[in-house]
């Protein structure tokens, strides 16, 4: 069932499922599907921190951009830091995708099977069966420490406010 909470596109309003997770309570638990078929989860992060990406598909010019942008910093980033873009997008597309973008500083994880990241953090357009826009930053011990839900889906993420929030909990 929807909820009130809305994202747009294009200007026209989507509804997001699930419950918006609450900055300084603990990350809500997810289950994806990794490039090599395997299930990803909280449990396999565990101790590292986290900036989590939610895009609506790899193959869309600002999620690529937005993909490559994180890749790039993640380059700079501690080895305590784990990047993880998640999409809709089926496991060997996004595999595609990496490969051909030149993607080797972070994770791709797939949404598809059961949607779990999507309703677990509120992010499932129910439109459309996509994940919204959105920068999530978790720390070590599994709390949310930012959330950044892009309003509009056609827009960028706030890079700096996200790449500031790894660094304060670093």
């Amino acid at each position: 069932m929807a909820s009130e909470r809305i994202t747009t596109m294009g200007g026209a309003p989507l509804h997001l499922e699930g419950t918006e997770p609450t900055v300084g309570a603990p990350a809500p638990d997810f289950t994806c599907v990794a490039n090599d078929m395997t299930a990803k989860g909280m449990a396999d992060y565990k101790g590292k921190v986290l900036l989590i990406a939610s895009v609506p598909s790899l193959d869309t010019p600002v999620c690529d951009l937005e993909t490559k942008r994180f890749n790039a910093e993640a380059a700079s980033l501690s080895e305590d830091v784990q990047v993880l873009v998640i999409s809709m997008d089926l496991p060997f597309a996004q595999a595609r995708w990496c490969g051909a973008a030149g993607i080797e500083n972070l994770e791709t994880l797939s949404d598809h099977k059961e949607a779990a990241f999507g309703k677990n953090w509120g992010m499932l357009v129910s439109e459309l069966r996509l994940l919204g826009r959105a920068v999530f930053v978790v720390d070590r011990e599994g709390v949310l420490r930012h959330a950044q839900i892009v309003p509009e889906i056609g827009n960028e993420p706030d890079y700096e406010a996200a790449l500031r929030a790894v660094k304060d909990v670093i």
